[in-house]
């Protein structure tokens, strides 16, 4: 029976690591250590682009759109994941979960789609590169950006819009250290099948989507790459994909990996659910500054330069 309850009245509660809560204080060191990571690292890829003026161009440009879908990601869950390892505070609004729930897809989302935007770039740059700097303006590149915060609002805000018109049940306790929209359908005691189908053409139509494209993408940059004579510019033009095929990895990966654990998983222990949807918004905020500052010359030889300056 559904309790009578007004959306703005709902409380949820929000699950840390279960059957290991006697160590979420010792857990939340390594959690600690990678939001510290994320936000430094991205905040000095960001600081990097912005004041070096040798690297404005449309390629980093587009990093510190990655790295800033990336801050967003990581202070979307920052402060409900620590205050439930270390305060034990595990009570949210409804309004407040549906608002943490909007920006952790907007970001995912809006991550996917720079990533699409970067093969393009990577195309254009390998394909033409006669003509990239008149194809990739700055102008075109703002545009982008725009479109890109743009499409994710418009195709995420009617999905968790959605929520508000459904009644809960006894059970407001979710599985997860943020607010997940699956988990937050689950507790209802009304038909959700409008915001399952809502939920899943939003992210065919956004994630699946640029996934396809940016597969699309290298097909077409392996055959330009293949057509070139010389072996040593095959390995210089293919070179210059390694840290965007990176971060296509560690962002679509752990997404895939959740996707299957969540549908074919529950026999596994809850814990394994929760360290995997935990680490998955972490991951790729954590892993992408690192392997644009190893794999990207410019980047590299700049945080160096910050270094060595900070050192005398």
């Amino acid at each position: 029976m559904c309790s009578n309850f007004t959306s703005s009245s709902i409380i949820f509660l929000l699950t840390g690591i279960p059957g290991l809560e006697a160590f979420h204080t010792w857990i939340s060191i390594p959690f600690c250590i990678l939001y510290a990571t994320a936000l430094s690292g991205n905040s000095l890829i960001l600081f990097i682009i912005v004041t070096q003026p040798s690297l404005h161009e449309p390629m980093y440009y587009f990093l510190s759109m990655l790295s800033t879908t990336d801050l967003g990601l990581s202070i979307s869950t920052l402060v409900t994941m620590l205050g439930i390892f270390w305060f034990n505070t595990r009570e949210i609004s409804f309004n407040a979960c549906l608002s943490q729930m909007f920006f952790i897809k907007l970001f995912t989302v809006m991550e996917s789609s720079v990533l699409l935007a970067m093969a393009f770039d990577r195309f254009v740059a390998i394909s033409n590169p006669l003509r990239y700097a008149t194809i990739l303006t700055y102008y075109r590149i703002a545009q982008i950006g725009v479109a890109i915060v743009i499409r994710g609002t418009l195709m995420l805000t009617p999905m968790v819009a959605l929520l508000k018109r459904l009644s809960f049940c006894n059970s407001h306790v979710l599985h997860h250290s943020y607010c997940f929209h699956p988990d937050v359908m689950k507790l209802s005691c009304t038909d959700t099948r409008i915001n399952s189908a809502f939920g899943l053409t939003a992210m065919i139509s956004t994630v699946g989507v640029d996934s396809v494209l940016i597969l699309l993408s290298y097909v077409l940059i392996i055959r330009t790459v293949l057509s070139i004579a010389s072996p040593e510019e095959r390995r210089k033009a293919f070179s210059t994909c390694i840290s965007h095929i990176g971060a296509v990895a560690i962002f679509y990966i752990p997404l895939i990996s959740l996707s299957f654990v969540h549908r074919f998983g529950k026999g596994a222990p809850p814990y394994v659910h929760t360290m995997i949807a935990n680490t998955y918004l972490l991951i790729p905020p954590v892993m992408n500054p690192i392997i644009y500052s190893v794999k990207t010359k410019q980047i590299r030889r700049a945080v160096i330069k910050i270094l060595h300056s900070k050192e005398t």
